[in-house]
């Protein structure tokens, strides 16, 4: 998305940097440049005062309790639903499934509506999935049978949707993309790729951890079947996410973890299961992390996602000309539509080296493989550095990364 300068007009980075405690500190006697984001972002003070004041007022177990605290905590919780429904602008909050995260998210679709496939059938993703959109489709291929193929991608790090739309048949049940690359920062044509999908009656499935902190996701728009994210990579905390689901497949999918909650009844003859949501999150939810996750979702409200997006743009299209600059580096991943995630190597410089000498000067960043080892096996290196941007970065980071690089390339010479 480019930058709007009216879009940008009210924001001011620096205001917002005041809401964030983490990052007013020393690391190794520099300045804090926090650069890890696609990793995990940081949280607000809103963010983290809900979460005390939850468990400081109204701590008590959701659904189950007729007394005033497990109202006001169920009342909390289901509003932190609502809130997440309006977010994505999903049709009803039954189709918003609370779980851990992408990956929780992603081994109960493969478990629950991968009961209703048959050995032959097949699904396909990309070569530049994170391994959470890979591992749990192999695992149903050697329990089941089902066929896992794979779409290839070119040397900008771009999906080829033509040879993706070669690979559908009769049998092809799920189309299973990252809307954005967590390794090369690529903006998937999702819009597209579902449009292809609908022709041939095959569901999809947005892995949207890379996405949802960055810019509107609207379901309905987008006609996706399923659409996962994560809470931590959003201002939220650990160990909250969503799994979208349409209705319609909700009701046909049986239920991926059994216990409480997920029942009306149960006897040794019948079971019978809760209503949707419900259906789908066994025992007691993690009830802080998603009011915590609410609190997220109205701060980045408050800031304006649309205007996240267009000052994502800028620092990086500012990062990746300044990264240019520096002899001998050279990013993996320069599609022509990309997020706020530079991924380089640097040299003959080990990306572990590069990070450990960054940490020295103050700088986050993340090195290795970014759980996408066939991506990087196609770009034919063990690994990169990256360097992920949020909203509450600023010029001084991206000085600092760049600084911080010629330090290393000092030390290495």
């Amino acid at each position: 998305m480019a930058a709007d300068s009216n879009t940008l007009s009210s924001f001011n980075v620096e205001e917002v940097r005041q809401d964030f405690p983490i990052l007013h500190q020393e690391v190794n006697g520099a300045r804090l440049a926090f650069l890890d984001n696609a990793a995990s972002s940081q949280r607000p003070q809103a963010v983290l005062d809900s979460v005390d004041h939850y468990y400081q007022t109204s701590h008590a177990n959701v659904h189950r309790g007729v007394h005033t605290l497990s109202q006001r905590a169920t009342d909390l919780y289901e509003g932190a639903r609502e809130k997440i429904r309006a977010f994505i602008n999903a049709g009803s909050t039954r189709e918003v499934i609370y779980t851990s995260g992408t990956t929780e998210s992603i081994n109960l679709l493969a478990y629950s509506f991968g009961a209703l496939l048959s050995a032959g059938d097949e699904i396909i993703v990309s070569r530049m999935e994170h391994h959470s959109n890979i591992v749990p489709w192999k695992l149903l291929a050697e329990r089941t049978g089902v066929v896992l193929k794979v779409a290839p991608v070119n040397e900008r790090g771009e999906l080829i949707l033509e040879e993706l739309a070669a690979l559908i048949t009769s049998r092809t049940k799920l189309i299973a993309v990252a809307h954005v690359s967590n390794a090369l920062g690529t903006i998937n044509p999702v819009k597209d790729i579902v449009a292809l999908a609908r022709k041939h009656g095959v569901a999809v499935l947005l892995d949207g951890a890379q996405a949802a902190p960055h810019g509107a996701v609207d379901v309905q728009e987008l006609d996706c079947d399923f659409y996962a994210f994560s809470g931590h990579k959003m201002c939220g905390p650990t160990g909250i996410g969503v799994l979208y689901a349409k209705e319609e497949w909700l009701n046909k999918m049986p239920p991926f973890i059994g216990g409480g909650e997920m029942v009306l009844a149960v006897s040794f003859e019948e079971t019978v299961y809760n209503d949707l949501p419900w259906r789908f999150e066994a025992g007691t939810p993690p009830i802080a992390e998603a009011i915590g996750l609410g609190a997220a979702i109205d701060y980045l409200n408050n800031i304006g996602i649309d205007t996240i997006a267009a000052y994502e743009h800028q620092l990086l299209e500012s990062a990746t000309s300044a990264l240019l600059d520096i002899e001998g580096l050279r990013i993996i991943g320069t599609a022509e539509q990309k997020a706020a995630v530079i991924s380089f190597v640097f040299d003959d410089i080990h990306p572990h080296d590069i990070g450990t000498v960054l940490d020295h000067q103050g700088v986050a960043i993340r090195t290795g493989h970014h759980c996408a080892n066939p991506v990087m096996d196609f770009f034919g290196v063990a690994g990169t550095a990256r360097a992920s941007l949020a909203f509450y970065n600023n010029q001084e980071d991206i000085d600092q990364l760049v600084k911080s690089l010629r330090v290393a390339k000092e030390m290495f010479r």
